[in-house]
């Protein structure tokens, strides 16, 4: 019987060593980096990780930026930045096929990591995909699909892997580096922009650009490690998986936020001499209140109410103030509202006067719409320079 458990263990030995390196050593990781789509969550890219087991002849992907939108009160928790998105595994045929399907071009990179550090990886995805993991709160700056990626890495490899060393000359900033991909939905843009608070000013780090996935595909293939006694670069070359170009948006300047707000308000000084019935004005006021008014609830909202941290200390939330609610409410109840007008006249012109010296980035469409704030509370304002003013109207 002793003999017999020595050679059943010398075969274990012999052979089940083998085995499990073959199982790690014939494991390889990729990163996979997706074009942008033409909807609005897809239009910064995506970026997920490859992993093919030789050994147990399986291909899998793992994917960090899934959201269920028939989540119940989808809308609401987007709003409230309490949506959570999914770490979901997926056969890399079927991940693929879905972007071969929109169109989008995939490009794989090999990761240089030995057979420990791909075990620590398993690991820890492994951990994540546990049920009380597997959702996480989404960050769009701090904690998406991409920065999974940058830190499962990071855990894994236990400080082995070397980020640049020298000067980044690179000076953008959160918002900048959005922009690039918002450019061509010119009113999409605009209305992100108006949204993003005074942190999204902040200039990135080298390790904070990688929450776009482009850019962590760029700065990875910056980056090396230290792995078996040598240093190699953390990825290896690019391999097109599917090809497609990036999506062509034409933008249609001449519909520019800029240029319509700003034909808007020349349109309303022309408009106001030539034709003074109250009626006309009334509407006219009605509707540039109403629009503002909106646009104010929605700082008050993003601003306090939410989780969204980008949202915060929103300078824009200055000129587009409670206090235009207040003029709307005077307008509908047919009340003079003097004092609440006058509260946006000298707010708007001292915010146009200061613009120049904010620390925050803003569109430049809201130059001409807080030209028509000032323009038309200034004439419900009843002061008597002023040549528009209602008081001063012959009907």
């Amino acid at each position: 019987m002793k003999k017999t458990c020595l050679i059943i263990t010398l075969v274990l030995l012999v052979f089940g060593r083998p085995a499990y390196a073959q199982n790690e050593s014939d494991t390889i990781v990729y990163l996979l980096t997706c074009n942008p789509g033409t909807e609005m969550y897809s239009m910064y890219g995506h970026s997920a990780l490859r992993i093919v087991d030789g050994y147990s002849e399986t291909d899998m992907v793992y994917d960090w930026g899934v959201f269920d939108a028939n989540t119940p009160n989808f809308v609401w928790k987007f709003a409230k930045g309490r949506l959570n998105y999914t770490l979901q595994s997926s056969t890399v045929n079927n991940f693929l096929q879905t972007y071969s399907y929109e169109e989008r071009g995939v490009i794989s990179q090999r990761i240089n990591l030995n057979p420990e550090d791909i075990r620590k990886l398993l690991e820890l995805i492994e951990e994540n995909l546990k049920p009380e993991n597997v959702s996480y709160r989404y960050n769009f700056f701090y904690d998406n699909c991409a920065t999974r990626i940058r830190d499962i890495l990071e855990k894994a490899t236990d400080g082995k892997i070397h980020y640049p060393s020298g000067i980044d000359t690179d000076m953008r900033t959160f918002r900048d580096m959005t922009k690039e991909y918002q450019k061509p939905y010119l009113w999409l843009n605009f209305g992100i922009n108006l949204m993003l608070g005074l942190p999204c000013d902040k200039k990135v780090s080298f390790v904070e650009k990688m929450f776009l996935p482009f850019e962590l595909q760029q700065c990875l293939s910056k980056t090396v490690i230290h792995t078996d006694g040598r240093i190699v670069p953390l990825l290896q070359n690019p391999e097109i998986m599917i090809d497609y170009n990036m999506p062509a948006v034409k933008s249609k300047t001449l519909l520019s936020p800029e240029i319509v707000i700003a034909l808007f308000f020349i349109l309303i000084i022309i408009s106001m001499p030539v034709i003074r019935k109250n009626t006309y004005i009334n509407s006219v006021d009605i509707f540039i209140f109403s629009v503002f008014s909106i646009l104010a609830g929605l700082m008050l909202f993003f601003n306090f109410f939410t989780d969204h941290q980008a949202t915060r200390m929103n300078l824009n939330a200055v000129w587009l103030n409670p206090f235009i609610i207040l003029c709307l409410i005077s307008l509908l109840t047919n009340k003079a509202g003097v004092i609440w007008f006058r509260f946006v006249f000298f707010i708007s012109v001292l915010f146009l006067v200061v613009l120049i010296i904010v620390p925050q980035e803003f569109s430049r469409a809201a130059v001409p719409a807080c030209f028509i704030l000032a323009f038309r509370s200034s004439a419900r304002s009843a002061f008597e320079w002023n040549p528009f003013s209602i008081n001063n109207e012959k009907n």
